[in-house]
């Protein structure tokens, strides 16, 4: 039986495994930067800047869901789900529907107006399981962001 639940401090271990597992899927495993003091200090340190929930099966983490309050200036309260992970060996047996379905609920509980996410245009399993829940999937938003180096090196101008 699958168990979702909110993530405790001494599930950070697993979750940075599924984090490198997915990177691994993303063929991006030397982007992950992130170790286990890291990642507790910011999901129970004392700026909290996310949360998680876990799927477990006799105990096991197999699955997670990285999720963080967002806000935006037309709808107001958010979430923004950084990444929904289901180990490899039990995927297609309705983990990550099961994660999904809870955030959604917790959603509903908080009051949120909006769930967002992103998703590579490359995934097309991803793709289909979020169409599953009527999800809207944009092809006008397009992702921009700053990396450390870039926000490191910005000069700014001191006139």
């Amino acid at each position: 039986m699958i168990n979702i639940r909110k993530g405790k401090k001494k599930d950070i271990p697993f979750v940075l495994e599924l984090i490198k597992e997915l990177a691994i899927f993303e063929n991006a495993e030397v982007e992950v930067d992130l170790d286990i003091d890291v990642l507790e200090n910011d999901a129970f340190g004392p700026e909290k800047f996310f949360n998680f929930l876990v799927a477990e099966i006799g105990g096991k983490i197999i699955g997670m869901a990285l999720y963080y309050p967002k806000y935006s200036t037309w709808k107001g309260r958010c979430f923004f789900l950084e990444d929904l992970i289901v180990s490899k060996d039990y995927r297609n047996q309705g983990v990550g529907t099961k994660l999904f379905e809870k955030l959604i609920k917790m959603g509903r509980k908080n009051g949120i107006n909006r769930l967002m996410w992103q998703v590579l245009d490359w995934n097309q399993s991803a793709i289909n399981f979020y169409k599953k829940f009527d999800a809207t999937i944009s092809s006008s938003w397009l992702d921009c962001k700053l990396d450390k180096n870039q926000i490191n090196n910005y000069q700014f101008d001191e006139r």
